[in-house]
């Protein structure tokens, strides 16, 4: 039995036996109390010994200073003055007479007639029986006061006892949090202090193993050219997080270089060696600042960088950081691109399979965006598989499906003369009909060649929908992939589809990205030609984020130029996006392209906007995306 039962179990029998020695006491005391009453009514009694009355009259006549709870008076000879008054039964509410058991019955005899009664016990038991339950009741509290109390002592030693087992327990974790010594009061001070001298003396031995290991693994597990931890490493870290236990959070950033190749090709791998040493020198200075992290060359031209506890939202400030200095690496070795970065969160118990799949998504994605652009993706919708294959095989099942919609969002021109149109933006669905994000679903296609399908599908749809909805009116804008408009079996086939419907295709403006077609100026210009010859038009589309010159302008002559969307973003306070809008308006008045500025979300950028004489604007402000409807 232990401790705490024990000492209820003394407790009660402690208190058990104080009630009754109190409850003796009083029975006694109730017991005398009831042989001075009867003694005092025989008295009385012998007073009247010669009744001859009625028994009513005998009861009358002793009522004045007795109580009854039974007065009985039988006439030995005339029942007419018999006379019987109460009950010999006790009252079933009186609990006084059933706690103390006593009998003041009389019998008396007469010369007429005989007397039987019993006294009211009320008068005798009132002061014994409220002794008694002030008592009782005062006893109670007092045991239920310190049962409570002890209740309350034992769990709080209990909860010392359970911090003191959980810490001891976690030792070998090697979690060495600091010894709270508030715990250990009075005779459970040893115990804390033996504790934190466990602790204190555990941690450093750690520390001094741990260093020692850390420098004779150092040598063996770190990349030579970017001073990073290898691929080896990378594997162990991240098998750790799949597998502890530990409460842990932060981002996963994986950074591709974009230029190795083409570096190693040109200038040999020496130059490409320079390149990667350079582009770990940005990933290093853009971690910082940011607490605990670990970088990682995991393969010829890929990074990996983990931060802990920081979320999602506050690792943008890294993506930042990094672009900025990617940017000034790139003008400083005039080169159009150096890396691209996608960063995605984790959390202990990721599967690493999983966890790399969705970064190696981010990256993709952002390889879309333009020059040393980033991405952070936190999940894919639905339930993805991951894996090369999944993507070939949702791609392919949604062009065969042609499981696509559209939402239409209008560009609002700035003067009556100018023509516009309204951009489609196209959204896919899965065979359980659930959302893909388009941005990645058009990365995957690029990545595995099926871009040219997948824009084939859209041109179809979309001709298919101004076809067979007459209601539909205006120009339509098409976003399609550079990598698809650079290829002259797809030119071919689009002027081709084009040609037979001259109606439709007088209304189509077909978007492509400008860091895409900067890549092959020829490719670029008869693209444009061609399409310019089946009667449609062409928008060059996140304009100003590549190394935008005239040349671009003079030999690919676009019908529309939409500038990029941070060019919009409070343009009204930066005089260097003022300028750059301002030149190329300029430029693209010279040669009869219209201007269009993007992501317009405020009123005073869209004023600014409509000074520097742009023909067209297109954001949140002026108009939201809303579903195209159609007889689908």
């Amino acid at each position: 039995m232990g401790l705490s039962k024990s000492f209820q179990l003394v407790l009660f029998i402690v208190f058990g036996l104080l009630i009754y020695r109190i409850y003796t006491v009083e029975n006694n005391e109730v017991q005398e109390q009831g042989e001075i009453a009867r003694a005092n009514y025989q008295q009385y009694v012998q007073t009247i010994e010669q009744w001859h009355g009625s028994g009513e009259a005998l009861y009358q006549l002793m009522s004045k200073d007795f109580s009854f709870q039974f007065f009985q008076y039988i006439h030995n000879v005339d029942s007419n003055n018999n006379f019987t008054h109460g009950s010999l039964l006790r009252p079933a509410d009186d609990f006084a007479s059933q706690i103390f058991n006593i009998e003041l019955g009389h019998v008396q005899n007469f010369p007429d007639g005989r007397l039987q009664v019993r006294l009211d016990t009320a008068s005798v038991l009132s002061t014994s029986f409220n002794d008694l339950e002030q008592t009782a009741i005062l006893l109670i509290t007092a045991y239920v006061s310190l049962m409570l109390l002890f209740a309350l002592l034992i769990q709080l030693h209990r909860r010392r006892i359970n911090y003191a087992a959980e810490y001891i327990v976690h030792i070998p974790d090697l979690s060495f949090l600091a010894i709270e010594q508030s715990r250990f009061p009075g005779v459970l001070n040893p115990i804390g202090k033996a504790l934190e001298t466990c602790r204190s003396q555990l941690k450093l031995s750690l520390d001094r193993v741990r260093k020692e290991n850390e420098l004779l693994t150092k040598a063996a597990y770190q990349d030579p050219v970017s001073g990073f931890s290898t691929r080896q490493r990378f594997t162990q870290h991240i098998d750790a997080i799949s597998k502890t236990d530990k409460q842990q959070y932060g981002v996963l950033v994986v950074v591709k270089a974009a230029e190795l190749a083409s570096v190693n090709q040109l200038h040999g791998r020496a130059a490409g060696d320079d390149y990667l040493a350079k582009l770990a020198t940005c990933i290093r200075k853009s971690v910082t600042n940011l607490g605990l992290s670990e970088c990682f060359r995991v393969s010829s031209g890929d990074f990996a960088v983990f931060i802990d506890s920081i979320t999602l939202k506050e690792g943008e400030r890294f993506l930042e950081q990094l672009k900025r200095y990617l940017d000034e690496y790139a003008q400083s070795t005039k080169s159009d691109s150096i890396a691209h970065a996608g960063m995605v969160p984790y959390q202990q118990g990721n599967e690493p399979l999983a966890l790399m799949a969705l970064a190696d998504t981010a990256v993709s994605v952002a390889q879309t965006l333009g020059p040393n652009r980033y991405y952070q993706l936190e999940k894919l919708s639905g339930n993805e598989q991951f894996g090369t294959d999944h993507w070939k095989i949702t791609i392919d099942d949604l062009i065969s499906r042609r499981s696509v919609k559209f939402y239409q969002q209008p560009i609002q021109p700035c003067n009556n003369a100018t023509e516009v149109y309204r951009e489609l933006l196209a959204r896919f669905y899965n065979a359980e009909g659930k959302h893909l994000p388009t941005t990645t679903v058009i990365a995957m296609a690029e990545r595995y060649g099926m871009s040219v399908e997948l824009d084939k599908m859209i041109v179809t749809q979309t001709i298919k929908i101004l076809s067979e909805n007459p209601s539909i009116s205006g120009n339509m804008g098409v976003n399609i992939s550079a990598s698809s408009a650079l290829q002259d079996s797809f030119t071919m086939w689009l002027k081709d589809i084009l040609s037979k419907h001259r109606g439709t295709a007088a209304r189509l403006v077909f978007e492509v990205n400008e860091s895409g077609m900067q890549t092959n100026l020829e490719s670029s210009h008869q693209f444009v030609s061609e399409i310019h010859k089946a009667g449609a038009k062409v928008a060059i589309e996140r304009f100003g984020l590549g190394f935008t010159s005239f040349k671009f302008f003079r030999e690919v002559r676009p019908d529309f130029i939409k500038l990029d969307s941070s060019y919009s973003d409070n343009i009204e306070q930066d005089n260097n996006n003022k300028f750059f809008v301002r030149m190329i308006v300029d430029i693209a008045k010279r040669i009869s392209i219209r201007v269009i500025a993007t992501g317009v979300e405020k009123q005073d950028e869209k004023l600014t906007l409509e000074k520097l004489l742009v023909d067209g604007l297109q954001g949140y402000y002026i108009a939201k995306p809303e579903l195209l409807l159609n007889k689908q």
